[in-house]
């Protein structure tokens, strides 16, 4: 899982779990999808909480501190499950502000894209998972990193991998930003946010992603860091999860013996994995590989990059994009169709 059902808040109700995040050179601009409420647990509650807030953040200046905030909210779902929505824009030292209000970007129901007031295409609904994850690689991973052992598979052959995400859906935010309004060339630091409000008139973060991930890497056998990592600040990652993250990828590492120096590797890869944010340069091609972290697209292989890297040895899933009922678009709104079946 790249960041589905990752913490008990976000378990509570899945419409505010964020399953994933991707960043891309879209047709207009900058491409930023966001997937929620993931169909793995269930029919029962589905599409976007109305008492919910969505944030896409990004960083202009490497500081990890937001410039500008998107913040997406929604109405009750209606008798056919359609929801109306608005979207707005928060610049500047508001951009942090959960109360803030911006300026109105536009507003409409799911499952119709709309052109906002600065030229941003904007769509929400439901949509395939464009996600793959294999799970008996996933629990191996995640057990070698709580326990500090090597990796092991027992028993698996590639013939026999499977997609546990085949055919499951999502409901998607997608924002393609204009290059007038993000200068091309620049590199930018994308995250999102998944907040609920509080009776008391507040905002209770529930689900924080950056990178792909992180989360089951590190948490499927540590509930308490997975629900740390989903609240606070980017610019306080390494100070509050540094010390952590670096003594689980020293225990791998140290077993799988790949490194004379387990705790200066892990020290390095963590300075790269935090603060949990993922990088982009404005108007290139994206690619989260192992030769780079420039966005992510629907299509790359994001939980071998990041297994192998962590482990500093190879891990491969065995499967790939093929194992996706549908693919992604390649026009706006770029997310797969709904299965047949979904």
């Amino acid at each position: 899982m790249s960041h589905h059902l990752d913490s008990p808040a976000a378990r509570q109700d899945v419409r505010l779990d964020i399953t994933d995040l991707y960043v891309f050179r879209g047709a207009t601009g900058t491409a930023i999808v966001l997937n929620v409420s993931h169909s793995l647990d269930g029919p029962a509650v589905t599409g976007f909480h109305p008492d919910g807030m969505y944030e896409l953040k990004i960083d202009l200046d490497g500081d990890a501190v937001e410039e500008i905030t998107y913040r997406f909210t929604f109405g009750e779902r209606d008798d056919t499950g359609a929801q109306q929505y608005t979207v707005r824009r928060i610049a500047g030292t508001d951009a942090a502000d959960a109360f803030a209000t911006g300026t109105l970007v536009g507003g409409g129901g799911t499952g119709h894209a709309l052109v906002g007031r600065n030229g941003e295409r904007i769509w929400a609904g439901k949509a395939g998972d464009p996600f793959w994850i294999e799970p008996t690689v996933l629990h191996a991973v995640g057990y070698a990193m709580q326990y500090g052992t090597a990796i092991t598979i027992d028993g698996r052959v590639p013939e026999t991998a499977v997609n546990g995400f085949a055919g499951h859906t999502v409901h998607s935010i997608v924002l393609e930003v204009p290059d007038g309004e993000l200068p091309v060339s620049r590199r930018i630091g994308v995250w999102a946010l998944s907040s609920l409000r509080t009776d008391a008139g507040g905002w209770r973060s529930v689900n924080r992603v950056g990178l792909p991930m992180i989360h089951p890497l590190f948490a499927q056998f540590d509930e308490r860091l997975g629900g740390d990592l989903n609240t606070g600040r980017p610019r306080d990652d390494r100070a509050m999860y540094g010390s952590a993250l670096t003594r689980k990828i020293t225990g791998v590492v140290a077993a799988h013996g790949t490194s004379d120096d387990p705790d200066g590797y892990a020290q390095r890869l963590v300075n790269r994995l935090l603060p949990n944010i993922l990088p982009y340069i404005v108007g290139t091609p994206a690619s989260f590989g192992f030769a780079e972290w420039n966005g992510r697209t629907m299509t790359d292989n994001a939980p071998d990059v990041m297994f192998s890297i962590a482990a500093n040895t190879p891990v491969a899933q065995g499967i790939g994009k093929e194992s996706v009922v549908e693919p992604p678009s390649a026009s706006f709104p770029y997310v797969p169709a709904v299965p047949a079946d979904g």
